[in-house]
């Protein structure tokens, strides 16, 4: 079996999801090799295994893991399989997925917020004293969370 004819950037920029500019910028850190270049027009053409690895990065990119973290996973990843390897990848995974789970969490605060708001200004409009006061009262235990 052959590998897919090479794509241009604005293919893979397509596929992936990441902007070209980003492409180049992974090119340029490490995170994918040097792309070669078209002979006649000078232009990146990416094999069909580098875009696995740019569709990859941009499952990552997607959940907010940091470069820094991209290139760990790409190391290990690289690296000959052991036992630390796993140790090193799962420490990765779940530290970011830790981290997701915060923001999900300081998101979900945030939504309450704004319902509460909501809640406000519906009972101020229909001048309901005493669903404007449960809101404010729930606004006073909630703006501390939002921190």
């Amino acid at each position: 079996m052959t590998d897919a004819p090479p794509v241009s950037i604005q293919e893979v920029s397509r596929r992936s999801g990441l902007s070209e500019p980003t492409l180049r910028y992974y090119e340029k850190i490490g995170l994918i090799g040097p792309v070669p270049r078209d002979e006649s027009s000078g232009h990146r053409r990416y094999g069909a295994s580098v875009v696995e690895r740019i569709e990859a990065l941009s499952c990552l990119k997607a959940t907010g893991m940091s470069v820094r973290d991209m290139h760990a996973y790409l190391r290990h990843l690289d690296a000959e399989a052991d036992a630390d390897r796993a140790v090193q990848l799962r420490d990765l995974f779940r530290r970011n997925a830790d981290r997701v789970a915060g923001e999900l969490e300081r998101m979900r605060v945030r939504l309450r917020y704004l319902q509460l708001k909501t809640d406000l200004w519906d009972a101020r409009e229909r001048g309901d004293d005493d669903a404007e006061q449960r809101a404010v009262d729930e606004l006073t235990r909630t703006v501390p969370d939002l921190r």
